[in-house]
């Protein structure tokens, strides 16, 4: 049985995420599986925002759900699962980030999509992803990785701070100043001849 149908299977079946927590804890991996496979998009989404890069995403989400499996039996089950598995695929993407700024020491640009509109449409879409991304790039790793839940997942500022273990007024802090450094580096890009 591959992984979405037993999310399929567990999720008709009416069991709750705290039974598959205990269940994954006494060592059944398809109800792990399930667990994962249910934040498995928005997982992805977290680390593309702080890795900006798809493929890196994916190889991040998967040690992270290596990382929670290995860490399932420390995990209280009266707790919500969502915000304990986001904070290991935040933090996976963090330290997969420092390892690439490590050995590459500069990110290479994405590959253009095969289907483009006009060269004009494709060159403007690209400058500004380009422009965003690095504006995005230019923020401090946790002010990053706070907008990016905050604006990009609609995660709750309190449950950003159960993901970066940080009060809650600092995430507050972090989505304010990210704004803020964003707002000013796009305004200064948009007003700069093209």
């Amino acid at each position: 049985m591959n992984p979405q149908q037993s999310l399929a299977t567990l999720r008709n079946s009416l069991v709750t995420e705290p039974d598959l927590v205990t269940r994954a804890q006494k060592g059944d991996a398809e109800a792990f599986g399930g667990l994962v496979m249910a934040y498995a998009l928005v997982a992805r989404r977290v680390a593309q925002g702080i890795l900006g890069n798809w493929d890196e995403a994916e190889d991040a989400v998967q040690e992270a759900a290596l990382a929670a499996w290995q860490a399932i039996d420390r995990f209280d089950p009266s707790r919500a699962f969502r915000p304990w598995f986001m904070r290991i695929v935040a933090n996976q993407s963090l330290d997969q980030l420092r390892r690439r700024k490590l050995r590459d020491g500069e990110e290479l640009d994405e590959s253009m999509p095969g289907q483009m509109p006009s060269p004009e449409a494709m060159t403007d879409r690209s400058l500004m992803r380009g422009r965003i991304a690095g504006a995005m790039q230019a923020l401090p790793e946790r002010q990053r990785v706070a907008v990016t839940l905050f604006d990009g997942e609609g995660y709750s500022h309190a449950e950003i701070a159960t993901i970066l273990q940080v009060p809650e007024g600092t995430v507050r802090s972090y989505v304010f100043h990210a704004r803020r450094a964003l707002r000013k580096a796009l305004a200064s890009m948009m007003e700069a001849p093209a």
